[in-house]
């Protein structure tokens, strides 16, 4: 409905005295010395159901709503809020020859405080809760309260978090019983940002009910972590969101130590967390700009560490370091000899702790646990006028799945190796390729243009990384290479067997197959397709 056109705003006051009060709340943090302190003001309070009830136990007087609209609460308290003598009190301009008349005639009185929180329509869908529970925790009162509100926020004060009480109440004292239009902006602000996020869980929870992957309007709700000192860039602007899920990882991990996470921190340590969550056994996983460049399993955590350490030793330099197990203090010896920005990890011993805490830089990370794989699960990615939704890379395949397409086929170890490498290959930037062995990433090439380039980058780094191990020869002499999408021509391939790779695990798919095909035969390479790309963009 549009606004009437023979309106004529008058003028704003800074100050709005509050002088009657309604306060319907879920969460009762904080209401009891909210309730006292406007007491204090000789300000009136109406409420409802609960909220009224802590109010007088605390001994405080109320007003319930029913008895100010003279209408009783009725449908097991759907409708007690929605009327006009609670609509009208909010919404009238006090500065209003027309709005002040109407108030009069009709017996309305001004309410100058609006505090609301919503029903727990969220956790009550977060812990399980069955169809009509879930419909029954959707707030309607409320959310037009709040709008209300903030709409008429040159005469109201709209609260809908417990942590503004103390805003509004050190106005209150500095002001005489009244807040200032710069905290009411604000305040409306965050209301409106309330009721579209609650309204957005609602949305995406009946689009699932309805099993709609991708509704026709995308909502997308999020709370903001923390303001970043900037993004990628020192001359771009950033922040960290929460979306509200229980996924482990970044967003819900618990920082033990170390400096405020920066963008690229965030990101990076996203990517290694995702990465050591895939493998059963003792993993270690070290990032540098969103790439893995070691990746390692073992019998403990200690030598998956060296391992992944030994695929580069140059990268790890400044980089973020994922483990699957709770750090321990061997691990932790070695981590604090070296430079890095973020080391993350389901939990910690005390001792690794206090090891740690030597690198006083070093941001440590507790996420408790890890996260699954194989769960489903949304991703999104903005491009110039929208954005790329889709569902989360959680595809694996088993021994069971691969077809051996060469005369040779793998042997056990070259197997396990594989299925090792063409795993880290889902976490690689496309072009991706992985050459491993024993359980340990030896080379990665990522990102390239072109597969062939990527499989020299792998190898060169793999040459590089055993001269510096002072070994006789390159660890990619007798590694397998994995590549995250089909090899177009036989170049890339060919490049692995120059490097001493011995078999080749790939999607498959190309039109030039069978070319791939005898060129890994005639290398006397075993090579297996697996169905299934990864790429990464």
């Amino acid at each position: 409905m549009s606004a009437s056109p023979h309106y004529v705003p008058s003028p704003t006051p800074d100050l709005a005295k509050i002088q009657r009060a309604l306060i319907s709340v879920s969460d009762k943090d904080g209401l009891i010395e909210l309730g006292k302190a406007l007491a204090g003001h000789g300000i009136e309070i109406l409420s409802t159901g609960g909220s009224a009830k802590s109010l007088r136990d605390a001994g405080l007087k109320v007003i319930e709503v029913s008895d100010h609209t003279g209408f009783p609460e009725i449908m097991d308290g759907r409708v007690k809020t929605l009327q006009p003598s609670i609509h009208g009190g909010i919404l009238a301009r006090r500065t209003d020859a027309g709005h002040t008349k109407a108030m009069s005639d009709h017996k309305i009185a001004g309410i100058d405080l609006v505090v609301v929180n919503l029903y727990p329509f969220e956790a009550t869908v977060a812990r399980g809760a069955d169809f009509p529970t879930c419909v029954e925790n959707i707030d309607i009162g409320g959310p037009a309260l709040i709008r209300a509100s903030a709409k008429n926020h040159d005469f109201v004060t709209v609260v809908v978090d417990p942590k503004d009480y103390t805003s509004v109440l050190d106005e209150l004292a500095a002001h005489k019983g009244a807040t200032t239009l710069k905290l009411r902006r604000a305040l409306a602000a965050k209301a409106y940002a309330r009721t579209a996020s609650y309204d957005s869980a609602i949305a995406n929870w009946f689009a699932q009910q309805e099993g709609d992957t991708f509704p026709e309007r995308l909502t997308i709700a999020a709370s903001r972590v923390q303001t970043l000192r900037y993004g990628e860039n020192p001359h771009q602007k950033a922040a960290f969101y929460s979306d509200g899920s229980t996924r482990p990882g970044v967003a819900t991990a618990r920082q033990i130590q170390g400096k405020e996470l920066s963008y690229n921190n965030i990101s990076d340590t996203d990517a290694a967390y995702e990465c050591v969550a895939e493998f059963k056994e003792p993993a270690v996983v070290v990032v540098k700009h969103a790439n893995p460049c070691g990746v390692a399993i073992g019998k403990d955590q200690y030598s998956a560490y060296l391992k992944a350490y030994e695929c580069d030793p140059v990268s790890i330099y400044g980089g973020i370091v994922a483990v699957n197990r709770t750090l321990d203090a061997n691990t932790a010896t070695d981590l604090a000899k070296r430079f890095l920005e973020v080391v993350i990890c389901p939990d910690a011993t005390a001792e690794a702790l206090e090891i740690l805490a030597r690198r006083k830089d070093v941001r440590v990370l507790l996420a408790g646990t890890l996260p699954d794989p194989a769960a489903a699960g949304m991703t999104i990615k903005s491009v110039a006028g929208g954005y790329l939704f889709q569902s989360r890379d959680n595809g694996r395949v088993t021994k069971a799945e691969l077809k051996v397409v060469t005369q040779r086929a793998p042997t056990a170890q070259e197997l396990d190796d594989l299925l090792f490498a063409f795993t880290v290959c889902k976490h690689v930037k496309s072009n991706a390729i992985v050459y491993a062995k024993d359980g340990a990433t030896v080379g990665v090439g990522a990102g390239q243009m072109n597969r062939r380039d990527s499989s020299r980058i792998a190898a060169m780094r793999a040459a590089e990384s055993g001269e510096i191990a002072k070994r006789p020869q390159s660890p990619a002499i007798g590694s397998v290479v994995a590549s995250d999408a089909f090899f177009p021509f036989a170049d890339g391939l060919l490049a692995a067997a120059e490097a001493g790779a011995t078999a080749i695990i790939q999607p498959g798919g190309s039109m030039r197959d069978k070319e791939v095909i005898e060129a890994a035969d005639r290398a006397g390479l075993a090579m297996v397709f697996t169905g299934m790309r990864h790429f990464r963009h």
